[in-house]
């Protein structure tokens, strides 16, 4: 192969496109950046369609206008869609060549963010070939996949209906042990009974989860994971610091230790997460809208600070003695400024003078300003993971129905 000739032709979709070697291992594109790096004939067909050895021309079956305005990218620097061609097809190609919806300019990103939520499109990673399994890891994959999806099996949906069980007694439990009819020692005794044989069914639901997984240490970095211990460790410890100190054991600290660890059961309603929808879909928007989330707070942090010192000064600093007390600090002058800026008004402190009453106007109409902002965001981004998280659900299903039929 030619590889040290000066020139490469790029035939896509019928066009011809000729390159120098050196502008090809520049270009931003990571498939055809990636051809100099190939030492063989098959490691070029994974990334082409076809090789012609004498002219030293890579064949490539795509759309030949599609990637002529990505080469406008490449030349120019804006990305923009191709006229009278469906975003879906542009964006296709854009991953085919290595490039991401970041890369169009921003009105082409809101064409294509609408279009994908219309249609209800996600491209997902192509799943990779499953190879032939034998009996015992076969056997490990089902199990695997009875404890992990939900939908994946009807003894699957059995299983999560009875861990949610769990869950919803152990909340109802954990709850009904604050009230002071529940304290009694008969009560107090039912009640260790039935939170032991539900601790007793997370604690194996986890122990199978762990050891039917395919790789362990990604098992105990998965956040849901990390909740199931955190909801499941306080009450070993618990048990634990009540067996060696005692019931009724004088160290005030070990009494707060322990109410504090049976408080932190309440994780257990996180496990929901595992079997709702829409609780997933809450967990993906956080991550992946943390920089929003940060922005929102940089907001907030920025409004308290400037709206608590203007008022601490318009209704205390300013007459030092016959000043609105509530106001003495600038931290007190804080929680009035975020009780105003997210409409709630208890009511417990409020401006007394006209300009403290005109600043508190200021500080709820720029608190629903600047809480709008980064909200739509948010929301965007909200629905578009909810539409995602249910075509892959939908495809479990499918998958589901697929291997009852079989």
């Amino acid at each position: 192969m030619k590889f040290g000739s000066s020139f490469c032709i790029l035939n896509v979709g019928g066009r011809r496109f000729s390159f120098s070697a050196e502008l090809m291992k520049r270009l931003p594109l990571s498939r055809l950046s990636r051809l100099h790096l190939c030492v063989s004939e098959s490691e070029l067909l994974e990334l082409c369609d076809d090789y012609d050895r004498d002219r030293n021309e890579f064949f490539f079956d795509r759309h030949s206008e599609a990637f002529s305005f990505i080469m406008l990218y490449v030349q120019h620097g804006k990305l923009r869609f191709v006229p009278h061609m469906c975003e879906l097809s542009f964006y296709n190609e854009m991953l085919y060549w290595g490039l991401e919806s970041s890369d169009l300019q921003p009105c082409c990103q809101r064409r294509l963010d609408d279009r994908m939520s219309d249609c209800f499109v996600h491209f997902f990673p192509e799943e990779e070939a499953r190879r032939p399994e034998e009996p015992q890891s076969h056997w490990l994959e089902r199990m695997r996949r009875t404890f992990e999806e939900p939908t994946s099996s009807l003894a699957a949906q059995i299983l999560a209906s009875v861990s949610v069980l769990f869950v919803i007694i152990s909340m109802v439990m954990l709850c009904a042990s604050t009230l002071p009819d529940w304290k009694a020692a008969e009560t107090l005794d039912q009640h260790r009974i039935i939170e032991a044989v539900c601790i007793g069914w997370f604690t194996a639901e986890c122990i199978v989860r762990f050891l039917v997984s395919r790789d362990k240490c990604e098992f105990v970095r998965r956040p849901l994971n990390i909740i199931d211990l955190l909801a499941i460790t306080p009450y070993y410890i618990s048990v634990t610091v009540t067996i060696l100190t005692g019931e009724n054991s004088q160290l005030q600290r070990a009494g707060v230790t322990l109410r504090i660890l049976r408080i932190m059961r309440i994780f257990w309603v996180i496990k929901l997460a595992r079997h709702f929808l829409g609780l997933q879909t809450l967990g993906l928007t956080l991550r992946r809208c943390y920089r929003e989330m940060v922005m929102l707070l940089v907001f907030i942090c920025v409004a308290m600070a400037i709206f608590s010192a203007l008022a601490q000064l318009l209704e205390h600093g300013l007459d030092l003695e016959a000043g609105n007390e509530d106001y003495a600090s600038i931290p007190a002058a804080c929680w009035w400024v975020i009780i105003s800026m997210t409409t709630v008004g208890y009511g417990d402190m409020y401006p007394v003078t006209v300009a403290g009453r005109v600043l508190g106007g200021l500080c709820v109409v720029s608190g629903i300003v600047l809480l709008a902002l980064p909200i739509t965001f948010i929301y965007h981004s909200f629905v578009q993971c909810y539409h995602e998280l249910k075509v892959r659900s939908a495809r479990c299903s499918h998958s589901l129905s697929a291997d009852f039929i079989n």
